[in-house]
């Protein structure tokens, strides 16, 4: 509307008329005009804030940074194996064993900086390369090979058992990096080492692949591991059965999202959450320390060394994706796929091109994407008689697009949301 009053202002060329008249509209109706405008908002921040996302708590972002460069007083991002920072190490005297007499063991883990459908291949074809290891009586020559490093993944899929015990519905994780980890694992050599040689260095030669190869990486994540203690004393639950623990939050954080590990015993009723505290039903009658995982929100970090780009399974906000989030019903439409697809922050830089239907034999040997949920299973529909919907995907070249060797990877973490919402299909991801 100020746009078109402005618009008459300029075309009126008796400047005495054009006073008189922005004089006017400036007055009484700029001020209508504005408070309207206000309202309107407010109806509609109104109607926006009633669908609730309490998914957002949830969110998990993930990056990867070196050991040298690990702050253990970030903000956000925590390592998710601990035991990364310190390092692993070696048994000289399994490396001796096996250069003499075969068998195997793992020297040292990699990160390989290439695709993970590669990485997959390069793995599964078993191939050997050779290294040396250098102690302080000689040199010996090794034979090793690279083994996929699933101990990350295995960590998602015990974070997966934990949102179900919390009755928290479960969204794909989002972490490229972790399934570029390999193993180097020794499996034989030349030589009579003794295990009391101190060893120098280790050096192995991957050929063609020792460009893609980055050691002493740590896969970072926004779970935080944490023991709390009740506050105060168990009381009675409303069946008198169970006795409720309340858990505070307020020294922790009340904004960020918390999941209780309820641990082998499995003996948690059921979780609820208040504003400030935790509430943990079960039957245990005496106080005791919870393992709790805080999902931790993301702040702006304006100090600190970042060699990848953060990644997030987080949504674009919008209302309607939190009506369909509320509706919990999928459409059966290629306009609801697209709607899906780019309602991730994750798809910058990707274009749903088209969807089709096919039959399993038409998809390929070497597809481009690989399911990030394989622990859901699905006990109601035999796998081998799903149709494919098979998902055609572009690049699109930007500034802000994420780097190149970790596409196919934001492209299966898509393409396993969307398997999500469509369980009689088998979902996979190509180029178009």
């Amino acid at each position: 509307m100020k746009e078109l009053v402005q618009d008459r202002l300029g075309k009126m060329k008796d400047l005495r008329q054009r006073q008189q008249l922005k004089n006017l509209m400036t007055g009484v109706f700029l001020n209508l005009v504005e408070y309207q405008e206000e309202m309107i908002h407010k109806l509609e921040q109104r109607v926006f804030d009633e669908l609730e996302d309490p998914g957002r708590q949830y969110d998990i972002y993930g990056s990867i940074c070196t050991r040298e460069d690990f702050d253990p007083i970030h903000e956000f991002l925590y390592p998710m194996l601990p035991a990364d920072v310190a390092g692993s190490t070696l048994d000289m005297n399994r490396v001796a064993q096996v250069i003499r007499e075969s068998g195997e063991v793992k020297l040292f883990g990699l990160f390989m900086e290439m695709d993970t459908a590669e990485i997959l291949k390069l793995v599964g074809s078993g191939r050997l390369f050779h290294g040396q290891v250098v102690t302080d009586a000689g040199s010996y020559r090794i034979d090793i090979r690279l083994s996929a490093d699933n101990v990350y993944v295995q960590e998602i899929e015990r974070l997966y058992h934990v949102f179900l015990e919390n009755g928290i519905p479960w969204r794909t994780v989002n972490h490229p990096y972790i399934r570029k980890f390999v193993d180097v694992i020794l499996t034989g050599g030349e030589g009579e080492p003794d295990p009391h040689e101190e060893i120098r260095e280790i050096t192995v030669s991957l050929e063609e692949y020792d460009t893609f190869r980055r050691q002493d990486l740590i896969p970072l994540w926004n779970v935080e591991r944490l023991e709390l203690k009740n506050n105060g004393f168990p009381v009675p639950a409303i069946d008198r059965i169970n006795y409720e623990h309340v858990l505070s939050l307020r020294k922790t954080g009340v904004e960020h999202g918390y999941l209780v590990h309820a641990g082998e015993d499995r003996d948690v009723r059921y979780i609820k959450r208040t504003e400030q505290d935790l509430t943990v039903v079960t039957p245990r009658a005496k106080a005791a320390e919870w393992e709790v995982l805080k999902v931790t929100r993301p702040v702006e970090v304006r100090l600190g060394r970042q060699l990848y780009r953060l990644v997030s399974n987080t949504r674009q906000d919008s209302f309607a994706g939190r009506y369909a989030y509320k509706q919990g019903i999928a459409v059966r439409a290629k306009g609801e796929i697209a709607r899906i697809v780019h309602s991730f922050a994750a798809g910058e830089g990707l274009e749903l091109d088209k969807v089709d239907i096919v039959e399993p034999a038409a998809v390929g040997a070497d597809p481009v994407t690989y399911p990030l949920n394989s622990f859901v299973s699905d006990h109601v529909r035999n796998e081998e008689s799903k149709l494919v919907m098979r998902l055609g995907f572009r690049r699109l070249e930007h500034a802000e697009a994420f780097p190149a060797f970790i596409s196919g990877d934001l492209m299966s973490f898509i393409v396993s949301e969307v398997q999500l919402y469509f369980p009689e299909y088998r979902c996979v991801g190509v180029w178009a």
